[in-house]
């Protein structure tokens, strides 16, 4: 039996006078050698998508994190440069994914910039800056060259007894590598808080009325997904749901039709 495919939205990157569609090799490696998927990098444009041409050929959608941060604009704020850097040709490909899959109950699981994406998609809003409010603790990536370093884990957020993520990795206190310099402001209707860190902010929600696996973390368990218990469990997860959903898809041409 083939591997079954997650859909993973590319950011867009400027090399030497060229434009990429690219996503950060760790996002990849952790669905095939952690969840034991297959990923499609998918272009990221600012129209001209038929979001459910993309679906209708994957089993999952995994969203990413990223250097840029969701255009204020898409949830109601005024945006200035210090928000940035902003990638519009993402937000345009990722949040219409991000719904249709939802409502198409095919398994999504969305990491960093992608939980953030995800709030937004559905009705919520984020904070900027989040280190320079009372009381928050500094969630940036620790000032290191090596990215072991950056993304070590280091941070406590603990799960909500009863929540998703508890069936999965357990409830209480789990040890995590969030770097972030924005997060969760106004939790979308249809998400519901799964872990917070010491200091309130918001790590990792589901959504509700999802009728198949759908969960965003702040945190980045792909980085760690094949040495680290709770990341191996949360791709683990997802992994399984991913087939699932394979599994019980049906042939879009009848079998005999099929060469």
């Amino acid at each position: 039996m083939t591997k079954p495919i997650v859909a993973i939205p590319a950011d867009i990157r400027s090399l030497d006078g060229a434009t990429w569609h690219a996503v950060q090799h760790q996002y990849v490696r952790a669905a095939l050698n952690a969840a034991g998927v297959m990923a499609f990098i998918i272009p990221a444009f600012e129209e001209g998508y038929d979001t459910d041409a993309i679906l209708d050929r994957v089993d999952g959608v995994l969203v990413s994190g990223s250097a840029s941060n969701v255009h204020p604009s898409l949830y109601g704020i005024e945006a200035i440069e210090a928000d940035g850097p902003f990638d519009p040709a993402r937000d345009a490909t990722s949040l219409p994914l991000i719904r249709r899959a939802i409502d198409r109950a095919i398994p999504l699981l969305a990491i960093c910039r992608g939980i953030q994406e995800l709030n937004v998609a559905l009705g919520g809003s984020l904070a900027s800056e989040i280190q320079e409010q009372p009381g928050i603790w500094d969630h940036r990536k620790p000032d290191v060259k090596d990215r072991d370093g950056m993304y070590a884990i280091r941070q406590s957020v603990f799960v909500k007894e009863g929540s998703c993520i508890a069936g999965i990795i357990g409830a209480g206190e789990i040890r995590v590598n969030s770097l972030h310099r924005q997060a969760i402001a106004k939790t979308a209707p249809r998400l519901q808080v799964e872990a917070t860190a010491e200091d309130g902010t918001i790590e990792a929600v589901s959504v509700i009325d999802a009728k198949a696996f759908a969960v965003g973390v702040q945190w980045h368990p792909e980085y760690w997904a094949e040495t680290d218990k709770p990341s191996n469990k949360l791709f683990t997860a997802f992994g399984d749901a991913v087939r699932d959903y394979a599994a019980g898809k049906l042939p879009s041409r009848p079998a005999h039709a099929i060469a």
